[in-house]
């Protein structure tokens, strides 16, 4: 039987992932001073027993300031390190390639947990041991209705925020991960320039679409320049703002062409984050379509994100050249084996359980095939044994 598309490996540089499935970054919001322990471990562990290719961890702090909300991860101070440490090791002892989000949140920035409410972080609101604080941004722009305005970065600063980035490189580094992705989506920082909305700057880093790119391809640079040559280095953008009249699709195949040359590997491609509402198309697989027209217009890998649900759905993706990579994330969440439970529906095989597993519910399932299915009402249904002669 020919190995479905999905489950065949993808090299690249040095690294080679051993399926197609990849876990996307999914902030957690529960952490203290960006330090993660035993949840995150076992949260993103999980992922790696259950057959994901690549496991990202999420967007992941450069500086104190550049967190979504005060539970954010962080790798802005060495003693971050060590936790992320457990889990690049993990990750990779048990089959996955460890990856990490860096992300600045910029205007986004000093957000409450979800759980406690919409917006900004107050001294009102905030919990105990919270400090809110001021959100910096590229342009003095809300970023939401009642939302206070970030403060403009000046260039001296920007410089700063760069440097920020290429430390929390070095550290990824040194924790163990082997992918790192620069966060330039969702309406964070990066992609704060990177759309018309709100970027209204009148430096050099403001106004024309080379322009607004400016900053973000300063910082991938940079990264690029300490991330080792021969391990991958992926930008995740937002294809298009939520709204029509912000960064379009063209735009976003120009970063992608620039981000190339830069020696970029893959685009993670997602949508959305600024503007109101949602102003494209929306269902099943409603991203992959953006994917699909980055890798062919800009000539690089990309992953495709979406409301990815079915481990066909998730085939044809790849299969059919849209995409060199699927990442899901809530679906994950739903189901931890998502990647195992696809290579036993393509294939028909438990080999790609742990092997704690897989010979226990193989044989499980040698039995249930024999009883065929249950359906009550007894909860008993049993098979006597054969008389003995």
């Amino acid at each position: 039987m020919t190995t479905p598309q999905l489950l065949q490996p993808l090299t690249l540089r040095g690294v080679t992932l051993p399926n197609r499935l990849a876990v996307a970054p999914m902030c957690q919001y529960c952490v203290t001073d960006g330090v993660v322990g035993d949840y995150h471990l076992v949260h993103l562990g999980r992922f790696a027993l259950g057959g994901f290719g690549l496991v990202m961890v999420e967007a992941t702090g450069v500086t104190a300031d550049g967190r979504i909300s005060p539970g954010d991860v962080g790798l802005w101070d060495d003693g971050q390190v060590p936790g992320l440490a457990r889990i690049a090791a993990f990750l990779r002892a048990h089959g996955s390639v460890p990856a990490i989000q860096l992300a600045h949140a910029g205007g986004k920035a000093n957000t409450l947990r979800p759980w406690d409410g919409n917006g900004q972080v107050t001294a009102e609101n905030a919990r105990p041991g919270d400090e809110p604080w001021t959100p910096v941004a590229a342009s003095a722009v809300p970023m939401g209705e009642g939302w206070s305005a970030p403060h403009p970065l000046t260039v001296e600063e920007m410089a700063g925020v760069r440097e920020a980035f290429v430390a929390a490189a070095r550290r990824a580094l040194t924790a163990g991960f082997q992918v790192a992705e620069v966060h330039a989506a969702h309406g964070y920082l990066l992609n704060q320039f990177l759309s018309p909305l709100t970027n209204r700057r009148d430096d050099e880093y403001g106004g024309s679409r080379e322009n607004r790119m400016r900053f973000p391809l300063e910082v991938v640079a940079a990264v690029r320049a300490v991330w080792p040559e021969d391990l991958p280095l992926v930008v995740r953008v937002s294809a298009v703002d939520a709204t029509a009249e912000g960064t379009t699709l063209a735009d976003t195949i120009a970063f992608a062409r620039a981000l190339k040359t830069l020696g970029v590997d893959a685009i993670d491609v997602s949508g959305g984050g600024i503007g109101g509402g949602w102003e494209h198309p929306l269902g099943y697989g409603y991203q992959v379509p953006f994917a699909a027209a980055i890798r062919e217009q800009a000539g690089i890998p990309t992953m495709a994100v979406g409301l990815v649900v079915d481990p066909q759905q998730a085939e044809a993706v790849v299969a059919t050249g849209q995409a060199d990579l699927v990442a899901v994330a809530r679906e994950a969440q739903d189901d931890p084996n998502f990647a195992v439970h696809a290579a036993r529906a393509l294939t028909g095989g438990y080999d790609t359980y742990p092997v704690q597993a897989g010979p226990r519910l193989a044989s499980r399932e040698r039995l249930m095939e024999r009883l065929g299915p249950w359906t009550g009402p007894d909860p008993v249904r049993v098979e006597q044994p054969a008389a003995q002669a």
